[in-house]
């Protein structure tokens, strides 16, 4: 028998059982402090991942007995345990920047929303129910009425996300007779986050896509000669994530509609972020640029437009179509509706944040006031920043001109000027200092950039100051 053999053996030799595991005093305290079922889970997985250390070479008896008499053992459970309890959705601190960002949730909530949300979810709640006679009604109707009066359209219908909007408009849409071609500009099939293809939706929703046009050109004569008894649906897909500069043309929402109702086919505009603007609402910066605004979608009398409420909207996660009145039956006819629909949870904080922005307080959605914020508002909070940590050792701390992003696909290329807390550290790399914030209480994420940690005050609500702080107190004193 070779010496490797030997030195496999008798390390399965020295592998402890569970029960072992379970008795040794070092262990019991920490085993108390997770459900027994989760201890027993991180004991098994440890003895299975040197089990197969052992069976690779990597894990002699010598280095084993080490492990068991050493403080290898309650470290590596220990750090078992901290994953376990920083695992899930908390509350972190958000000091990147990037006011919607994905990662971190998007679009906080207006206090007033999450109190909504919050109020309903832990009580019952008037749903689909009319207070007045008594009788069953729609859960969502005074949120189409609220959608009504925000956007200028006849009506409106709201499901869980814009991906669910745009397949509940083309699996409503499919089989009117033969017809089952939807046709959109080659240069509008895009690809999001989460690997979201517009083709494969489209796939999924049982429709035949028909490309039309070329990438950075598309004319609406190239949508009349496409259309024919099969077409069931004129559709215009906002870019979102990525722009085509250059020798470039695409058709308007209001040639799409035009040429819809010459045809007698439906349209439909997905805008993606949905950027709210009117008359009543404190407009964004200039700088957002040419993302398209709701109301002028709607104005452009295209049949139906959906759009996030999660996004530049400020409100939850969710998907809305917004548009003629028929078109909007027609979409909650669909059997499949119902399986896309809101809980009670979600309609109550967006109930909440289209009353916000139609009582003239849109400039209070955190989200939009984030994003209006000048660098000249913002340099005071950097300067505090800044002001409490230049006392850590070893650091370097300075207020720097930085750019912060929108985010989540919203406004590509768009930077909104700003001033950022640069913090480097002189034993330290900035990605371990990233790396502890995030295992920080609360989660603090940040900027790297060139060996630095970069904070930015644009994505910070109120205490966040406070917390950030804190938190990079704690990780470098």
């Amino acid at each position: 028998m070779s010496s490797r053999a030997d030195a496999s053996k008798d390390a399965f030799r020295l592998l402890p059982s569970i029960e072992e595991l379970l008795h040794d005093p070092r262990l019991r305290e920490l085993g108390a402090s997770v459900p027994r079922e989760v201890w027993l889970g991180f004991l098994r997985e440890l003895i299975e991942r040197w089990r197969s250390e052992i069976k690779a070479g990597k894990l002699d008896g010598a280095t084993l007995s080490g492990r068991l008499a050493g403080p290898a053992l309650v470290t590596e459970l220990s750090a078992a345990i901290g994953r376990e309890r920083r695992a899930g959705i908390v509350r972190v601190v958000n000091a990147t920047g990037v006011v919607l960002h994905t990662g971190l949730g998007r679009a906080p909530l207006h206090p007033e929303a999450a109190a909504a949300m919050g109020t309903v979810a832990g009580s019952y709640c008037v749903l689909e129910v009319d207070r007045e006679s008594g009788e069953r009604n729609q859960r969502d109707d005074r949120l189409s009425e609220l959608l009504r009066r925000m956007t200028g359209a006849e009506a409106g219908i709201v499901v869980n996300n814009c991906a669910a909007a745009v397949y509940l408009l083309l699996n409503t849409y499919l089989a009117r007779g033969k017809r089952d071609e939807v046709i959109v500009s080659r240069g509008e099939l895009v690809e999001i986050g989460g690997s979201f293809r517009v083709p494969d939706v489209m796939e999924r929703a049982g429709v035949v896509l028909r490309e039309v046009g070329t990438t950075n050109r598309t004319r609406i004569a190239d949508y009349r000669a496409a259309a024919g008894e099969r077409t069931s649906l004129l559709m215009k897909v906002h870019t979102s994530n990525f722009r085509v500069e250059g020798f470039t043309e695409e058709v308007t929402p209001r040639e799409l509609a035009e040429l819809g109702r010459e045809l007698g086919l439906p349209t439909a505009f997905d805008l993606g972020s949905g950027l709210i603007e009117g008359d009543d609402v404190e407009p964004l910066p200039e700088v957002m640029g040419d993302e398209p605004r709701v109301r002028d979608a709607v104005a452009s009398g295209v049949d139906i437009v959906c759009f996030s409420g999660d996004k530049l909207f400020g409100g939850p996660q969710s998907g809305m179509l917004v548009g003629k009145r028929a078109a909007i039956a027609a979409l909650r006819k669909n059997p499949v509706y119902r399986a896309l629909r809101l809980d009670k949870v979600t309609i109550a904080g967006l109930e909440r944040t289209l009353e916000l922005y139609l009582a003239d307080r849109g400039d209070e959605i955190p989200s939009r006031a984030m994003l209006r914020a000048t660098a000249d508002e913002l340099r005071p909070c950097a300067e505090r920043i800044a002001a409490a940590l230049r006392s850590l050792p070893d650091c370097t701390v300075s207020v720097v001109p930085e750019r912060s992003q929108p985010g989540s696909g919203a406004a590509p290329g768009v930077f909104l000027p700003t001033w950022v807390v640069r913090l480097a550290h002189s034993r330290r790399k900035a990605a371990h200092l990233a790396a502890d914030l995030r295992r920080a209480e609360p989660p603090v994420f940040v900027r790297v950039q060139d060996e630095a940690l970069l904070l930015d005050p644009r994505s910070l609500l109120p205490g966040d100051e406070e917390r950030l702080v804190s938190a990079v107190r704690s990780v470098i004193a």
